[in-house]
């Protein structure tokens, strides 16, 4: 996990400079589904978002068990393609999906963002970018989330220079020891960072079994701040609502905020859950329950 989640500036680099990959991504204008699985899922929130921000069209994000293909209200919406996300290609829900696409006979074109190029996956969409570069050997997932993330923003128009040099600055500065040893996590997002916040969240379940929560930004005060307390920390990815940082010190919670590119700031994050995982004897690689890839039986 330490050596994939520092070499995400690379990877992001990489993913930006790829451009015949980004071409393969749906056209502006075309209305889209993208559809993963936990981390994969949190990523196509995210890609949503970007993507309907800069005005590229109706972009909807689903988990992949989720998306119902055959269901009438799905066809209806009329999507000119649907982008998959997984690391493993062979996560169950996701081949279901991209089957059943198949057989209802639909017109949209099918495209896969995927980690490990060996995999049934490749033969199920109609097009498929590879980043095996981004591919992982740990369980946790860090540096193939992002890199896809990186690739569809950078497919948007957007300059990942500055979240790439803030991402080397995140894997090098050292780690507040309050924030590794706090109680308590809540992550939240706006926007595109709403996907990220989810993530974060996951990363610190995942490596270290941490109490943690996300929700976007503005939701936050209708009911999560209630667990605000001294000791605890409430981490926004990206710009934080007025008065949010005033309401969260008034309970004694920590408000980490840092002012860089959410990406960068997740690096932040993965770098906590990773302490925290090794302050409890825990191995991030190898999580409780968890394997690379889920794939159900029946």
């Amino acid at each position: 996990m330490e050596d994939e989640l520092r070499s995400q500036p690379d990877t992001w680099a990489r993913a930006a400079g790829l451009t015949a990959e980004q071409a393969l991504l749906p056209a502006a204008g075309e209305r889209i589904a993208v559809v993963g699985c936990g981390t994969s899922w949190f990523m196509a929130q995210s890609y949503a978002a970007a993507r309907e921000a800069a005005g590229q069209g109706v972009t909807d994000a689903f988990a992949a068990s989720e998306a119902l293909v055959g269901d009438a209200a799905f066809r209806d919406r009329g999507y000119d393609a649907v982008v998959a996300i997984t690391r493993s290609g062979t996560t169950t829900e996701v081949l279901e999906l991209l089957d059943a696409l198949r057989a209802s006979g639909g017109t949209a074109r099918t495209v896969g963002i995927v980690g490990d190029p060996a995999t049934p996956l490749v033969d199920l969409v109609d097009d498929a970018i590879l980043l095996p570069f981004a591919d992982e050997r740990s369980v946790v997932q860090t540096r193939f989330a992002t890199t896809t993330l990186a690739l569809v923003r950078a497919a948007l128009g957007e300059d990942l220079g500055p979240a790439i040099e803030q991402a080397r600055a995140a894997v090098e500065e050292d780690i507040d020891d309050a924030l590794v040893g706090a109680d308590q996590y809540t992550f939240l997002g706006a926007g595109w960072t709403v996907g990220l916040a989810h993530e974060a969240a996951l990363k610190m379940r995942e490596a270290s079994q941490s109490w943690t929560e996300s929700y976007p930004a503005k939701e936050y005060r209708h009911g999560p701040i209630a667990i605000a307390a001294p000791g605890r920390v409430t981490w926004m990815l990206g710009s934080a609502p007025a008065g949010l940082p005033a309401e969260v010190a008034a309970t004694g919670a920590r408000f980490e905020d840092a002012p860089i590119d959410g990406m960068a700031d997740l690096v932040r994050a993965q770098r906590v859950a990773l302490a925290r995982a090794r302050r409890a004897g825990l191995d991030p690689d190898r999580p409780r329950n968890l394997t690379r890839s889920v794939i159900l039986s029946s």
